[in-house]
């Protein structure tokens, strides 16, 4: 259960991260109250999640999610530029977490 509170963490912290784009600089207020709503849930996932599951892997996973998520909707919904360069960099994020995965990211 522990590995699916943290996915859905990740999911938040992409939330967050496009409310706070979304914001302005904090100046429009509904998307700065997301960006408020979805930090505090995400970091409350995040810290549930570490209750049970080793720091590293568990790091890795929530900011690998939040980070390729965010890169993909910003590509999408901000224009973000999309080359090969940014794709391959998502798909070494991918590869990264997985990596920590394999090499013992399972809870003890």
């Amino acid at each position: 259960m522990a590995w699916v509170i943290l996915i859905v963490s990740g999911l938040l912290e992409a939330g967050w991260a496009l409310s706070l784009k979304a914001s302005d600089g904090l100046s429009k207020l509904w998307p700065s109250v997301a960006f408020v709503v979805l930090l505090a849930a995400s970091m409350a996932g995040l810290m549930i999640a570490l209750k049970t599951l080793p720091v590293g892997p568990a790091y890795a996973v929530w900011v690998g999610i939040g980070a390729v998520v965010t890169a993909i909707v910003g590509m999408i919904a901000f224009d973000d530029p999309v080359n090969a360069l940014t794709i391959g960099s998502i798909v070494l994020i991918i590869a990264g977490v997985v990596g920590l995965q394999l090499a013992g990211g399972s809870a003890h």
